[in-house]
């Protein structure tokens, strides 16, 4: 998957926005005002951030050499992904699908129900 078709991905999700908060080589993409996928535009290889449930986070980092402890973020909650250096792009959109399920959650109930 590359980075565009990373970012067409997160886009097409519900009530989804992206924004560069952080400066221009990264883009954010939130729920309900809340991070679910930060990419990086400068990194090579390409790179995104994702929040992951800590159990299966440790799992990924044991199944993907492309998986490591979020660079810059809470390292139990979230993951640093390689984009483009060979995880399928089914195991991708999971792992996308995951941290969006994820923030949405951990939304109050009132901003979850605007959502649907």
């Amino acid at each position: 998957m590359d980075l565009e078709e990373f970012r067409k991905y997160c886009l097409a999700k519900r009530a989804v926005t992206e924004g560069t908060p952080f400066g221009e080589t990264v883009l954010v993409f939130k729920v309900g005002g809340k991070m679910f996928a930060l990419a990086a535009l400068d990194e090579i290889p390409t790179t995104a951030n994702l929040k992951c449930d800590p159990d299966l986070a440790l799992e990924l980092r044991d199944r993907y050499e492309q998986v490591q402890p979020g660079y810059h973020m809470n390292k139990k909650h979230w993951n640093t992904v390689e984009i483009e250096s060979g995880i399928p792009d089914a195991e991708l959109h999971k792992m996308i699908d995951h941290s969006y399920e994820l923030v949405v959650k951990s939304l109050p109930k009132s901003k979850r129900e605007e959502l649907l």
